[in-house]
């Protein structure tokens, strides 16, 4: 028998997404924050319905998103320190509430078409519309916070940035990498440069880092302009928004903006080399075919070939968390 489940396993994610999303809204995990509670208090507490209540709360246990001892549910160490609505320097929620329920509903047209879904000419157009108002700048802000918070924490753990003293973020968004590279390692200062409308976001999350003493915003497009010379640039899911010549273009300009011995740092959810199982690498890659005309995600070899080829010495690659890579190049 050749059985179904591999199949049905993944009909199945889609619910286990939609049990997760149901929680962040109704504030299960915020509810938690001060320990935990019984089942009718929480209840209580987040306007749950006591007849499906236990089968929801179970089934968030079973998920690994609560614990649960007799009748009492308690948050796990990851729900409370990325699901809780009171940690706002950590919170994700409502970047998973924003986008994951309407994300790619459009995907098979894009499959059909080979068009991006927002018919713009290339990512100049996507960021354009992205950045058109503060609350698209600061929701698609918060959505890259939560797709580089793991890796931030993680580089700023393993890079020995003993060795440096000044980090430039290349499109920063809120600025995830400097922000928790700088609450580790107080020797350093750090630049965010972004388009000008990135500036309040950046700002309050340095605040909200207790960093906000050593980090600046400087305003400006990657492509029209010199970026701001630091001992290390950081390029944080930005390659992945372009086409190879334009990524070329970037590791250029990432060069010219390093002294010698100065290091770019590219974090990226690289697909495998062989293209069989990063799957999350491979679907973020779908998403920029969805979004960004000309993007695309790529392997490690592809990144590493692309930092020989514009003068970078020496080069590595390292895992960082979940599916996420850090590319290391040393001019």
């Amino acid at each position: 028998m050749i059985s179904p489940q591999p199949v049905t396993d993944l009909m199945w994610a889609h619910w286990k997404t939609r049990t997760l999303l149901s929680a962040v809204e109704l504030g299960v995990f915020t509810a938690l924050a001060d320990g935990p509670l019984p089942a009718a208090e929480l209840c209580a507490r987040t306007g749950l319905h006591p007849g499906p209540a236990p089968d929801f709360l179970d089934a968030l246990v079973a998920l690994g998103l609560l614990d649960r001892s007799g009748d009492r549910y308690a948050g796990t160490p990851e729900t409370l320190e990325y699901l809780d609505a009171g940690r706002p320097a950590t919170y994700l929620g409502a970047s998973f509430l924003s986008r994951g329920p309407g994300l790619a509903d459009d995907l098979v047209a894009v499959l059909r078409t080979g068009r991006a879904s927002h018919g713009g000419r290339d990512g100049r157009d996507f960021y354009a519309g992205t950045y058109a108002t503060q609350a698209s700048t600061g929701a698609f802000q918060r959505d890259m916070t939560a797709l580089s918070i793991g890796s931030a924490r993680a580089v700023a753990e393993r890079f020995p940035w003993r060795r440096y003293r000044t980090v430039v973020d290349v499109g920063c968004a809120e600025g995830a990498v400097p922000g928790w590279v700088l609450r580790r390692h107080p020797h350093l200062t750090a630049v965010g440069f972004d388009l000008p409308p990135a500036r309040p976001g950046f700002e309050a999350y340095m605040e909200r880092l207790g960093v906000a003493d050593r980090a600046a915003f400087r305003p400006g497009d990657f492509f029209e302009d010199e970026l701001p010379r630091a001992d290390v640039v950081v390029l944080g899911h930005v390659l992945h928004n372009w086409s190879e010549p334009e990524k070329l273009t970037l590791l250029r300009k990432a060069y010219a903006a390093l002294p010698p011995g100065g290091a770019v740092l590219i974090h990226e959810t690289l697909i495998d080399d062989e293209r069989r199982s990063n799957a999350v690498g491979l679907i973020l890659s779908l998403i920029m075919h969805a979004e960004v005309p000309g993007g695309f995600d790529y392997t490690a070899a592809q990144g590493l070939d692309w930092l020989r080829g514009t003068g970078f010495r020496e080069t590595r690659v390292e895992h960082l968390d979940g599916p996420e890579y850090l590319l290391v190049g040393i001019k």
